[in-house]
């Protein structure tokens, strides 16, 4: 049995995953298909709905899918995971008293109090026992530091039983700092390092996104092991403009002189 998202994620492997906003299988199938680890499917910055990502996650396995939540509450979270999330991830917590509450509604009693449905995580009912023996120790529970008092507070937030992994928003963070966009400040780039130096004092893996390789490339050398890069409208836009670019820049040869 191959391991799940959190065991991977908890154990240090670096675990790489694009962003997805689109409404498209297809598109997601292709994704899976050319060797990401996961996928991160975003409800916050999306109009994706709960039955658009149930379909989404359908056309990715058995590639592992974690949400990212529209908002931090157990309404949210009940239904990523019903829907067969390997995880989700929590935006904007900024306390540990939040990142607590995630935990608790993301885990079945007695670690937490997360309500029992019948749905695709259990497969329809055909899995319900199976799913209740291993779910707690399946699900990973990520929440992200993407504002300043989230980095004030982030040596007691690792410490929160239950969770597995900080995920660096770097755009929101920078601008909570009153740097808006300028990622590569150096008062962001400072609390990066303390959201850094604090996981790793936990053993706790941490992530960051960023649009590019190039982007990403200092963070994996720093020991950042969950790394988003890239967005499936973005890579479209740019292999497009790319390619058309290219096309235009063909000149034709010029033609043969007849007498």
């Amino acid at each position: 049995m191959s391991s799940s998202f959190r065991t991977r994620l908890r154990s240090g492997e670096r675990l790489i995953a694009p962003l997805v906003t689109l409404n498209s299988p297809a598109a997601v199938e292709l994704l899976s298909e050319v060797g990401f680890d996961w996928l991160f499917i975003d409800a916050e910055h999306s109009p994706l709905d709960t039955a658009q990502m149930q379909a989404l996650m359908q056309a990715a396995a058995p590639t592992p899918c974690v949400v990212r939540l529209s908002a931090s509450d157990e309404m949210h979270v009940k239904r990523a995971l019903d829907i067969g999330a390997a995880g989700i991830i929590a935006p904007q917590v900024n306390s540990v008293e939040h990142a607590q509450r995630i935990v608790q509604y993301a885990k079945y009693a007695p670690a937490g109090q997360r309500g029992m449905g019948i749905a695709r995580a259990h497969r329809y009912g055909l899995r319900v026992r199976e799913y209740l023996q291993n779910a707690n120790d399946d699900t990973a529970v990520i929440v992200q530091a993407e504002h300043r008092d989230a980095v004030a507070q982030i040596e007691e937030i690792v410490r929160v039983e239950g969770v597995d992994g900080v995920l660096i928003g770097p755009y929101d963070l920078s601008a909570s700092l009153g740097r808006p966009g300028n990622v590569d400040h150096p008062d962001v780039r400072e609390a990066i390092g303390r959201v850094r130096k604090a996981c790793l004092s936990a053993n706790l893996p941490i992530g960051i996104f960023g649009l590019t390789a190039d982007a990403v490339k200092p963070y994996i050398e720093d020991g950042f092991t969950m790394i988003v890069v890239g967005v499936d409208t973005v890579l479209l836009a740019n292999a497009s403009s790319a390619l058309i670019t290219a096309v235009r820049a063909i000149q034709p040869h010029s033609p043969v002189e007849t007498r």
